[in-house]
Order: structure tokens, then sequence, then C-alpha cells
């Protein structure tokens, strides 16, 4: 059982909806039940119920399936409450699935079956709420895991610092023997949910500090797998650390470098998947100002930081049988006396110098540092997520994270993984073309911007990163354009997404089962 008391903050649309109450049994507010049905082949059709509602159905002698026929179809993501049928579900919601055939659709690149149940399972959970039910059974639909991570990423909402707040609901599966696989779906959204409750956090509750502590609380439950190292400024210091050091400088707040270490695998000495997760806790863009419009919204720029912990952390809680380490560079990017300024040159801790002609490019550089040290860990996979460029908004948008790869390996697992959990990656370019334009430096090695500044920003910043990349199998992926969401995805609501946690989450389950190179 899994006690939601986070929710969906917007409001379900008038056509999403239509209720009915009966007054043979009174409606109580107290319990509530979800059933899926399936989209009409044909107009004629038979309404088609899952394994669940037919039973449920029969047990009313087809009152529902009568009820059902009246009024508008059943279609994809809409859903009618219908109270006093049932006198130990008095408020049920039945919600359209879309077609029974739907599967992976190659050219949206996802399960859209599964993204489905996700979909219907989240509008059912908060039609519920907003009716004030404090307690949900939710049919599987044929797929307990997606309809626990429906359920679950449909009912949070950050309220923390919210004194109304909605009707907390608890939910638990309806009559089904797979709770495993329930459970599994409950923990994969939990670890979204943390990310994005991360992200979700004003600047001022969330100092690289506070991040650090708040993930070794997540973790301390976990202590016999899992450790976790918080490192101040002077190990960062020792580490010769200057790119990170150089961005953390402008900052009153300390700087912080996470390290998480978890050790799955029966062989503790096996080498280890590394995570990178770039960690500036509020963005202001330092000298190079960004424009204060939308500038709140920069207390996520730690997403990938957010989302690379919270996956070790389901991935730990999952048992998943694979060594991992986490790195997390943190700090703000803040404009005081002693901050970077354009033309400055910092020197990485591989000793490559680096001209800083945008303040603003600063993901790249403390996240420079952070693979050099993941390179000390003899890694056999390294993968690093950041919220790195606004190019990677404007080239996808918010349909797919942009992950530039040098292994045909790693990008078909991920590719595979995003697949499963709906949350989609899109393989984008590391052409040496990219990699001359930040070489050619007037003043060092590289500079942090390519050389023509306004084009092919999110491939430039890609191929920045890669000059501090040896390991053949490393992913980097650019979240930026995933950070939030605002309708796109129906089962997350509006607010930050915490993507691509699960699909991290799934990558690791399928590394720990590929003996090739793992």
């Amino acid at each position: 059982m899994f006690y939601a008391r986070k929710i969906f903050s917007g409001s379900l649309s008038r056509n999403s909806c239509r209720s009915f109450c009966l007054t043979r049994i009174s409606c109580s507010n107290t319990k509530g039940l979800i059933l899926g049905v399936f989209e009409k082949a044909q107009e004629d059709d038979v309404l088609q119920f899952t394994e669940a509602g037919e039973a449920f159905d029969k047990s009313l002698s087809g009152k529902l399936r009568e009820l059902l026929s009246y009024g508008p179809a059943m279609k994809k993501g809409k859903t009618r409450v219908f109270c006093g049928l049932h006198q130990d579900f008095p408020n049920i919601a039945v919600v359209g699935l879309g077609k029974k055939s739907s599967g992976v659709c190659s050219l949206e690149l996802l399960d859209e079956g599964k993204e489905n149940i996700r979909t219907a399972v989240s509008v059912g959970c908060r039609q519920l709420q907003s009716l004030e039910i404090p307690s949900v059974e939710v049919d599987p639909c044929g797929d307990p895991q997606s309809a626990a991570e429906g359920a679950v990423l449909g009912l949070f909402e950050y309220d923390e610092l919210k004194e109304k707040k909605k009707t907390a609901v608890t939910v638990q599966p309806f009559r089904s023997t797979e709770n495993e696989a329930w459970q599994k779906g409950v923990m994969y959204a939990e670890g979204q949910n943390l990310a994005r409750r991360l992200m979700e956090t004003p600047a001022n509750l969330m100092t690289p500090t506070i991040f650090a502590d708040k993930i070794q609380q997540k973790l301390s439950s976990l202590s016999g797998k899992v450790q976790v190292h918080i490192r101040a400024k002077s190990w960062i210091e020792e580490q010769k650390m200057g790119a990170f050091l150089s961005v953390a400088k402008g900052s009153d707040e300390a700087p912080i470098f996470l390290e998480i270490h978890y050790n799955g695998s029966n062989n503790s000495n096996e080498d280890p998947l590394i995570f990178v997760g770039k960690g500036i806790t509020f963005d202001s863009g330092g000298i190079s100002l960004k424009p204060s419009s939308g500038m709140d919204a920069m207390r996520a720029d730690m997403g990938g930081a957010a989302t690379v912990c919270s996956a070790i952390l389901t991935a730990a809680a999952l048992h998943i049988p694979l060594n991992i380490k986490g790195l997390a560079p943190l700090c703000e990017n803040m404009p005081n006396g002693k901050a970077n300024k354009p033309g400055d040159v910092v020197k990485a801790k591989n000793g490559k110098t680096i001209q800083v002609d945008n303040t603003d490019a600063e993901g790249r550089l403390i996240l420079a540092d952070a693979l050099c040290y993941a390179h000390t860990f003899n890694p056999k996979v390294i993968v690093n997520a950041a919220t790195l460029t606004g190019a990677m908004d404007v080239a996808l948008g918010s349909a797919a994270t942009g992950v530039f790869t040098n292994s045909d390996w790693l990008w078909t697992h991920l590719q595979q993984a995003s697949i499963v959990t709906g949350d989609r990656v899109w393989r984008m370019p590391l052409f040496q073309h990219y990699t001359k334009q930040v070489a050619e430096s007037q003043l060092a090695d590289l500079n942090n911007v390519g050389k023509h500044a306004k084009s092919g920003g999110a491939c430039t910043a890609a191929a920045f990163l890669k000059e501090f990349v040896t390991v053949p199998h490393w992913a980097h992926l650019d979240i930026a354009g995933v950070m939030s969401n605002k309708d796109e995805i129906a089962h997350l609501g509006k607010g930050m997404s915490g993507r691509p946690t699960r699909t991290l989450v799934e990558l690791t389950a399928r590394l720990s089962q590929d003996k090739q190179i793992m």
C-alpha cells in the first residue's frame, strides 16, 4: 500500500468527466474504485472492460455496462464517475484506456498501452481526489506496474509550503495477486516524485548543503548497501577541481561534492556504473546574468543531480544487482565580486585550461571536474544528466531527453529503457564538427562556448564534455527540455517533472542483466 499525500495541482476539464449518482446506496466520501475500459474498435462493438472490470460488472448484474452505454463513448484518458452502485465502493471512476491492441509504436518510440494506463489511472485518481475521497483501489488494467506509476505520479503535488492542502489519498491495487509488480511501479514513481520535490523546492530552502543532507537522510535506511560522502570545499580544493570552484566562488553558499556508493553486485570490487548529475541549486547566470523573467525556474537547475540521486536510491531500494556510484557537484551560480568574469581562464582537474566566455555556461564547467573524478573509479559506464542548454529545449522541447553518446551499445539500452517507461530519449550528434568549435580558443585549451555561439548550442556543450571523457561507454543526457511539465505529459501535471528518473532506474535494471559489458 502506498500513502500518496502529494497530488496533482491542475484542474480537470469539464469534458473529461461525467458523474452519476444513484440513490439506492448512499454516496460516501470514504472509498473509491478505479476501473478501466477499452475503446471500441467499431461503433457497434460490445464495451470491453479489463479483467477486473468485467468481474466487478458481473457482480452488479451488468449495471455498470448498462450505465456506460448512455452518454459519450469512453475515449482514451476520459473518465466517468458513478456513485451508489456498490456497498463497498460508493464511488466508482471508470477510465478510458484507449485501444486494447495498443503496444510499442515505432514512430512514437514508446509503449502506448503502458502510457495509456498511466494516463487513465492518474486522471481517475485525481478525479476521485477532487471528490475528497481518501482511499482508492485501482484496477491493475493488465499492467500493475504502469497502473501504480500512474496513480503515484498523478497524485503528486508540491504543497509543503501551503497551509491549504488537497485531500491525502491512499492507493492500493484492486483484487490483484501481482503485488510485486505494483510495488515496483510505486517505487519507480516515488523515485521520480523525490526528484520533482527536490527540483520544486525554492532555492533558499535547497542550498548545496541542504540538498546533500536530504539525500543522506533518504539513503539512511539503506546504509548497509549505500555509503554517502559529503565532500566540503577543502576536499574539492585538494582534488584540484578548478573549473567547479570557479563557479562556486561567485556565491556565499559553500560548494559540496556529493558522492554516493551503492554496492548491489555480489562482487563489491566489480567496476561500477557511474551517474554524474549537474547540481546548480540556483542559476542566476553569474556575470552573464539571465533575464529576470522566468529566473525563478532556475531553482531546478540541479535537476541532473536530483534525477541521478533519486535513481540510485530507487535502484538500491529495488536491490538492483549492480555497483553504482553517484557524483553530484553542488553549488550556486551567482554574480558576487569573486565570480567568474567573461574571458577568465580556469584549470580543470585533468589539467586542461578553459576560457570562460559565458558565465551562464557554468554547468559544463562543474561537470568537467566531476567527469574527470569519475574516471578514478575505473568505471565500465558513465552517464551524466544535466539541465545543460536552452538549445536542447529549442531542439526537442519536452518530447524527449537529448542523448549524446560514444557507445551504440549504451544507446540501445537507453532507448529500450525509455520505450518501457514512456520517458523518451532521442540521439543527438557528437561530430568532430562541434569539437573544433570548442577547441579553438584564443587563450586556453578549450572555450566554454562554441565559436559560433548561436548555432548548435546543445551539440557544442556535449562536445565540450567529451573532452573530459576517455571511457568507451559514456552518455550525456541534456534534460533542459524535459525539466518542467505544463500539460504535455498528462500523468505528471504542472510543475517540475523529475524526468528522466524512471528511465535511469530502468537502465540500471537492464545493465545489471547484460553481462557483455557489465
